[in-house]
């Protein structure tokens, strides 16, 4: 069964170079990827029904911190239990942490190796 991946980053080239990492297992029919430019069309989106089976999301965007968008998402009682990646440049300790606390599953740092960000991915969606 295809898992859906929605990816929301204000930065449009980072948008097509996780899906262009993606390929593989978009082209292998393992995963559909739906992207967000706006976390708060994303949220929007998510509050109004849109399912996923991961959300990688930015931290630094400016029209709302990735960690707030990631604990207003884990707020919704049908998406607490959902995966959260936070894909970002950012990883200064206290940031992971916070990342922790609101219950993200992992930190994917920019820039990325296609690899590193297909095993991040397989390994949180649980797909060989």
């Amino acid at each position: 069964m295809t898992k859906k991946v929605v990816l929301v980053d204000d930065s449009k080239t980072v948008l097509m170079t996780a899906e262009l990492a993606l390929k593989p297992l978009i082209d292998a029919g393992l995963i559909e990827v739906l992207t967000f430019e706006d976390p708060t069309e994303a949220l929007q989106s998510i509050q109004n029904g849109l399912q996923f089976d991961l959300l990688l999301t930015d931290i630094n965007m400016p029209q709302m911190n990735g960690l707030d968008f990631a604990k207003a998402v884990k707020a919704l009682p049908e998406m607490r239990l959902k995966p959260i990646l936070a894909f970002t440049t950012e990883n200064a300790p206290e940031m992971v942490q916070k990342g922790k606390e609101i219950g993200l599953a992992g930190w994917v740092v920019k820039p990325f190796a296609p690899e590193k960000l297909q095993m991040a991915v397989k390994r949180v969606l649980r797909i060989r």
